[in-house]
């Protein structure tokens, strides 16, 4: 019996054994990347059955499997990974990289990770790492040269200046023409507010300039309609995806990284000068009297000529009682003038975690002084984010990001006399700049004249002390910025799954403008304040699916809402003059004068409906398609609804036709179709007329007026419509790489500003009139040259040529964007969209310029050139050697004009180096004169010899802009790198993981330009009407930087 016994028992716990082991349950987890950060779209499989699932936008799955069952892990571009279920519930994890893969991963809309194969549009993406180690304090700076297709324009080399990206050519007249930048899937603001312009005024930094550098993981270049599609109503000028570090899931440590640079600045181009002459109108004799009555008031260098033994009274003759001084040249004074930059900046950070929660937290300060005198720039940045798996269901991730950016002066820029370049230009070739630094030990300017009660300059009629300005006449900037959301996801079932998520971008920014009594502009002072505040909340919910249809044939479904609401509130107030010098208070207004001011607050809400999903045919045969509707509140109701559809199709013939993957490892052709839209320039409450208050009344009473304007009920959006095919190579195990993309797109319905018949009553109107096209190719080619146990030399290029044409404005021929003195820049049907328009030299009829008494003759306005380029490129050169690694960027841009009035007003005013020809002996302008009648002209070559003085003042001026038109083409040394990595073995038996050291330089040198004086690439702002332009541009900064990062 005793036997039997122990039959049945070993009989029942074998059973058990076997029941345990078959019983199925649940398993779910999170799969990470090698840096912890989410990893969507993994292929999970019970090995040796066909149950199987994949990872959701945050990495999470779950799937039923049996103790004993072996998961598997598979995703392209990672070790492929299997772990056997035992008495966990969860698994989770990070995957490694696959070093032999030749497929990427990218990111594209909506944050979702995909497979390079799998995607039928151009994109590109830059590393977190090639951001941070060009040290630019402006991560748009960063993606010049890096990318296909992307023109970027840094406005100068000033503390606080804006950048402009555009992503193939502008698609809209008169709106914005940049891409919509997304940060962690919030949707975020990066205008200018800045006051910069022809006529003065100060640049301030566009929105992306708050991001810090060091937080970036990856940034994403969503290029054309079809990548950007799924954004909608903001999508026609591309989508700028960033996506910034996430918390680690390693169980045994905090991890620490401080990451450290000091970067120091000079110009990398000043103006070529002559030093043969000096200030004043008479060659032979000058006298410095009070700065505005005699020769000191005069701001030109057509006087004496230099270092020969003259001695005349100068403005510093007071050093020795108002005695004659030597009359010598002063060839660096305007180097002397700039001081070296420097910019501290410094990044820690903090991340961990285990399989339920992970976080990271970082904390920067950069802190910038300026090559301009008394000009600075702060930027601190706190950045958070945790990710928490509250149940085999649920996860949630939060971030925050606070940034707070300030400088107590940025310095004005354009036609201004407190832009210290004017003076620079307008000036003496004898004047010693670094005699007026100690402004505070000179004497006072003479009573009567312009700068009166203020330090004495060299000039006092048309220009202050410029010490003086930049110490006392400050522009001040304050802004504090969150940004930071919340992100749910429910795993219903292991292939449905639903996200919830919230977004916000707060701002909130200050900017002061002060002038103190005796400023030239401003002889009673000056103050003015803006307060600016702005909202924007985006909040969405996605459902997603995923599974097999057949074993063939697999699909992704999304669908989700999405809704927008944005508030910009503004208040300004300024003390037009001053009662009491010193005190900068909008209450301080002078006696007698009305003090101006006003406020502004509009609100809007876009609404959407959107859905997009992908059908996968064995891996190798991909067709996405995308479907969004939005309804926004700047239009009419009846007009407020819109459709953007796209579709795109994916075919890896490698895999098709099953190419040797040793040779072929990938070719792949795309193509697509798409629609997405915009609402251009028009703004809130753009609907209906509405009457304004007068911001300075009439005879002490405000009163209401309808504004010349007149809005449009009936106005709709712009719409962008396009298709572009490429192909994507990958051979010889992924040595060689080249994507090719050519596209095709039209944006029409553009809102134009019409001008109306003065019988109307009113002077414009908003209406959907206009119509511009882009097409163009892309192209971007790597190979790796080099590849063995000690080297690798890797070479990346990338060029890319956007054709632009504005095909209607409506009944106009042309419409003015902006343009200085007598020369506009302008959009013009059949030309490319910033034409630049001018006054020009007349010409006899064999295109010679027409002289008359020696002089050249000037005729009317025509196009003399356009802004945008022909073709960009780059070319980036990474060379690693054992622990050393060394790149070098070149980048260029050929084609497109600049209209520089520095030449103008430089050789109007004899101080640049051309107008040393024929200071002695005369100018013949090279041309044709008419020695005939009007009516019987006879030509012949000009043989007329006038005064270089009287020759420069007709060729250049604000009169006539031919002469000043220049081809803006360039080619730059924008980057050299080198970085030298410890060896891991030097850090075994101490507390770091990682030292790395580098010395960088930026903007090195000009490999090629054609320009003179000045950098081409130069804007007075990153607005539309400020581009191909320039006057007294701060030069562009050569920077060398040193920077050290420890890992612990």
């Amino acid at each position: 019996m005793k036997t039997k016994f122990s039959g049945i028992l070993t009989l029942f716990l074998a059973f058990v054994v076997q029941f345990t082991f078959a019983q199925e349950k649940t398993i779910s987890g999170t799969v990470s990347d090698e840096n912890g950060l989410p990893l969507p779209g993994v292929n999970i499989i019970v090995k040796g059955t066909t149950n199987g699932t994949q990872t959701d936008f945050d990495g999470n799955y779950s799937i039923s499997a049996s103790t004993g069952d072996v998961l598997s892990y598979s995703f392209v571009g990672y070790t492929k990974k299997e772990m056997t279920v035992g008495a966990s519930n969860n698994i989770s994890f990070s995957m490694a990289p696959d070093v032999q893969a030749i497929d990427e991963v990218v990111i594209t809309a909506f944050g979702i990770k995909k497979e390079e194969k799998a995607i039928g549009y151009a994109v590109q993406s830059v590393k977190g790492e090639d951001i941070a180690e060009s040290n630019e304090t402006n991560i748009v700076n960063s993606l010049s040269g890096k990318v296909a297709g992307v023109q970027v324009t840094n406005s100068s080399g000033a503390t606080g200046s804006s950048s402009r990206i555009i992503l193939r050519g502008a698609s809209s007249i008169t709106g914005n023409n940049q891409p919509l930048f997304v940060i962690d899937g919030i949707p975020v603001d990066n205008s200018n507010y800045g006051t910069a312009g022809d006529g003065g005024g100060f640049d301030l930094p566009n929105g992306a300039a708050d991001i810090n550098p060091d937080d970036i993981e990856t940034v994403t270049v969503l290029k054309g309609p079809n990548a950007a599609a799924l954004y909608g109503l903001r999508a026609s000028n591309g989508v700028i995806v960033i996506t910034t570090k996430k918390g680690s899931t390693s169980k045994d440590k905090l991890g620490i990284t401080f990451n450290s640079a000091v970067s120091f600045e000079n110009p990398l181009l000043l103006p070529d000068f002559q030093n043969s002459y000096g200030q004043g109108g008479n060659p032979f004799y000058f006298e410095f009297i009070d700065g505005q009555s005699g020769d000191g008031g005069i701001d030109e260098s057509w006087g004496p000529a230099l270092d020969v033994g003259y001695e005349f009274v100068q403005w510093n003759s007071y050093t020795v009682d108002g005695a004659p001084l030597p009359w010598v040249s002063q060839p660096d004074n305007i180097k002397d003038f700039y001081e070296t930059g420097i910019t501290l900046n410094n990044n820690l950070s903090f991340s961990g975690g285990s399989d339920k929660a992970n976080f990271r937290l970082s904390l920067s300060l950069l802190d910038q002084e300026g090559m301009v005198p008394n000009t600075d720039f702060r930027r601190y940045n706190i950045g958070g984010v945790t990710n928490l798996q509250v149940s085999d269901m649920i996860n949630v991730s939060l971030n925050a990001k606070y940034i707070k950016s300030e400088a107590d002066n940025l310095v004005t820029v354009g036609y201004d006399n407190e832009n210290p370049v004017q003076q620079m230009i307008w000036s003496g070739r004898n004047v010693d700049f670094n005699a007026l630094r100690d402004w505070e030990n000179l004497p006072l300017a003479a009573v009567g004249t312009a700068a009166e009660g203020t330090p004495l300059n060299w000039n006092t009629v048309f220009q202050n002390n410029p010490f003086w300005v930049l110490d006392t006449n400050l522009n001040g900037y304050n802004k504090d910025r969150i940004i930071g959301g919340v992100n749910l996801n429910f795993e219903i079932t292991k292939w449905l799954s639903l996200q919830a998520k919230t977004g916000v971008d707060y701002w909130k920014s200050q900017t002061t403008e002060r002038k103190a009594k005796g400023s030239n502009n401003a002889p009673e002072g000056y103050y003015r304040v803006i307060d600016r505040t702005f909202n924007e909340v985006n909040s969405e919910v996605l459902l997603s699916s995923a599974g097999n249809i057949i074993d063939d044939l697999t699909y992704s479904l999304n669908a989700g809402g999405n809704t927008m609401y944005r508030r910009n509130d503004l208040i300004h107030a300024a003390a037009p003059q001053l009662e009491l010098p010193g005190l900068y208070n909008v209450s301080n207004v002078k006696t007698g004068v009305d003090p101006i001011q006003g406020a502004t607050y509009a609100e809007q809400k876009i609404n959407s409906l959107f859905a997009f999903g992908q059908l996968a045919y064995q891996n190798m045969l991909f067709l996405d398609v995308t479907a969004r509707n939005d309804w926004s509140s700047l239009l009419p109701l009846d007009n407020n609804s819109f459709f953007y559809p796209s579709v795109t199709l994916s075919a890896v013939l490698s895999d098709i036709f099953e190419m040797d993957k040793s040779t072929v490892s990938l070719l792949k052709l795309r193509g697509g179709w798409s629609k997405v839209g915009s609402t251009g320039a028009l703004g809130a409450y753009r609907l209906e007329d509405t009457y304004q208050f007068a911001t300075d009344g009439w005879d002490g009473t405000n009163f209401l007026f309808l504004p010349s304007a007149i809005n449009n009920p009936e106005i709709g959006p712009e719409t962008t419509s396009g298709y572009e095919f490429g192909l994507d190579a990958r051979l010889f195990e992924n040595r060689l790489r080249l994507d090719v993309t050519y596209y095709d797109q039209t944006s029409e319905d553009l809102i134009v500003d019409v001008q109306l018949s003065s019988s109307t009553g009113s002077g414009s109107s908003l209406q959907n009139v206009g119509e511009m096209r882009n097409k163009g190719w892309e192209v971007q080619l790597g190979g790796t040259l080099v590849k063995n146990d000690d080297w690798q030399v890797d070479l990346e290029i990338n060029w890319a040529k956007n054709e632009n044409e504005v095909v209607s404005l409506g009944d106009l021929e042309t419409l003015v964007l902006g343009g200085q003195w007598s020369t506009t820049v302008e959009a013009r049907v059949g030309e490319a969209y910033g034409t630049i328009v001018g006054p020009s030299f007349a010409r006899a009829p064999n295109g010679d310029i027409l002289y008359e008494n020696g002089l050249p003759v000037i005729s009317g306005s025509k196009p003399l050139g356009n802004v945008t380029p022909d073709w960009t490129g780059g070319v980036n050169l990474i060379v690693s050697y054992k622990n050393f690694r060394l790149d070098a960027l070149v980048d260029g841009k050929m084609g497109g004009d600049i209209y520089s009035m520095t030449t103008s007003w430089g050789r109007y005013a004899g101080v640049l180096d051309e107008t040393m020809q024929g200071r002695e002996t005369g100018v013949v302008g090279q041309g044709t004169m008419n020695i005939g009648t009007s009516a019987n002209p006879e030509y012949v070559p000009n043989n007329v010899i006038v005064s270089a003085e009287d020759f420069n003042k007709r060729a250049f001026s604000n009169s006539i802009a031919e002469s000043s038109v220049f081809d803006a083409s360039y080619i730059k040394l924008r980057q050299v790198g080198l970085t030298y990595t410890f060896p891991k073995k030097w850090l075994e038996n101490i507390a770091l993981d990682d030292v790395n050291f580098s010395l960088v330089g930026r903007n090195l040198a000009f490999l090629y330009k054609k320009v003179p004086h000045i950098d081409p690439e130069s804007a007075f702002s990153n607005a539309n009407g400020e581009q191909g332009q320039e006057f007294g541009q701060l030069p562009s900064a050569r920077s060398i930087s040193f920077n050290v990062n420890l890992r612990f």
